[in-house]
Parts: structure tokens; sequence; C-alpha cells
């Protein structure tokens, strides 16, 4: 298996090097950085396959990295919040995070939610190479125009600027449209991993989704089910 390179961006020092060490160890190249801007520096000039973002951090915080970086970002972005902050967790996912692990964390946890974020990518690459080996993939459901070629999806001739999973959560559904789909499900089958209790990961990146959405279409498409999940409509209403 190619061994896949992570940015950690983290003040932490001795956190950082047991990390790289830990990470090292199940076969992961890491290139860590002590502050935010030294780290959005490497992330802006270097390739990598995801990044681990402290959001406490002299210089920049992790917010103000991810302000930079842009909410269309293609590496993906596991946030290290502090513990119970739900603030700090929404607002990353907002900013256009993947994900956030609150801090301390067993190293174990960290590398389970780091192989589901490339387990997830490994899935979507496989896909569009299995997509690009046929007829061109379009879909259009309710002025919403899916190009899985390009991975571009556009609102009445609109790009909108998605993140990897904002992308991959819009295509899940509008695959399902006019369907009931529950946030467990969005959340095993797009993030890879079982929806927690109080975890509002589905519930954010699906906001981001309907404000991208309302922001060209004052139409609201995503109908929310309480209790049950969400529905992505088939038409107008």
């Amino acid at each position: 298996m190619q061994t896949k390179h992570i940015l950690l961006i983290d003040d932490d020092a001795e956190l950082a090097e047991l990390l790289t060490e830990y990470l090292a160890s199940e076969n992961f190249k890491v290139t860590s950085c002590l502050d935010g801007a030294s780290g959005l520096a490497k992330a802006s000039d270097e390739c990598f396959d995801l990044i681990l973002l402290d959001v406490m951090m002299p210089i920049l915080n992790g917010f103000e990295v991810l302000k930079a970086l842009g909410g269309n970002h293609k590496t993906p972005i596991l946030m290290l919040t502090a513990k119970g902050d739900d603030n700090d967790r929404i607002l990353g996912l907002e900013l256009g995070a993947d994900d956030y692990l609150a801090k301390p964390f067993k190293h174990r946890e960290l590398l389970a939610r780091i192989k589901a974020i490339l387990r997830r990518i490994s899935i979507v690459k496989a896909q569009n190479k299995a997509q690009l080996n046929k007829a061109t993939y379009q879909l259009a459901i309710n002025q919403v125009n899916v190009n899985q070629a390009t991975r571009e999806i556009s609102c009445r001739g609109h790009l909108l600027d998605l993140t990897g999973t904002e992308y991959l959560i819009l295509t899940y559904m509008l695959d399902r449209h006019g369907e009931v789909i529950s946030k467990a499900d969005i959340s095993e089958q797009v993030l890879q991993r079982k929806l927690s209790l109080y975890d509002r990961t589905v519930d954010v990146h699906v906001g981001n989704v309907r404000r991208k959405l309302l922001a060209i279409d004052p139409v609201d498409k995503i109908k929310t089910v309480r209790g049950a999940g969400y529905v992505f409509l088939a038409g107008e209403q």
C-alpha cells in the first residue's frame, strides 16, 4: 500500500513528536508544523493526503488557516478541538473541515478517523475512475446538475464551491432524491463511521450544502424530517 502523507499542524511539540512516531509505525509519513502560518504555507505549497489541524495555535489559529485555505479545498481536514467545546467543532465544520476529534484522544481513535476519511476518498476515486470508463455520468434533479467526470455540481447553471465531503453528501442525497435519508446512513455511507450520540457533523455538513444552494436558488431543496433525517426534493415545491 502506498504510504499516505499527512500534514500535522499543532503547536504542541511533544504531541506532534508522539503522533509522528505513532503514525509512522502505521505506515504514514508525517510532516509537522508548530504554528498556523507555517502550516498554511506547507498546505499551499505541497500535496498531502490529509491535514490534521489544531484549533488553538500562535500566529494563525486553526479557524484562520481554514479560512485562508478556502471552503472548496480538496485535501480532507480533520480538526483537533478542545474537549467538550461544541462551538469550535461546529465552526470548524462550517469553515470546511471534514471531521473533528476532541482532545485528549486515544491514538487508536485518531487512527480510525484517519483511515475512515482516506477510505472514503479511495472509494470516490475508484467510482470516478469507473465512470470515466463509461459514458460521462450526469444527473439533473430539481435544477441541480452533477458531472461526475469533472466532479462539478451546478445549480441553475452556477457552479457550487463544495468541499470534498459536501460534494459526497450532496451526490449521495441526489442519488436518493425523494427518499428520507437518516443521519446515521449519511454518516456510515459517506463519512465511513457510525454516528455517535450528540454528533452534529452530518447536520453541519448538510446545513453548509443547503446554505450554498440557497445562495443561488431561494427555493429550499432539502427538507428536514424531524427525528428521521433529510430528503432532497425531487422537484420544485
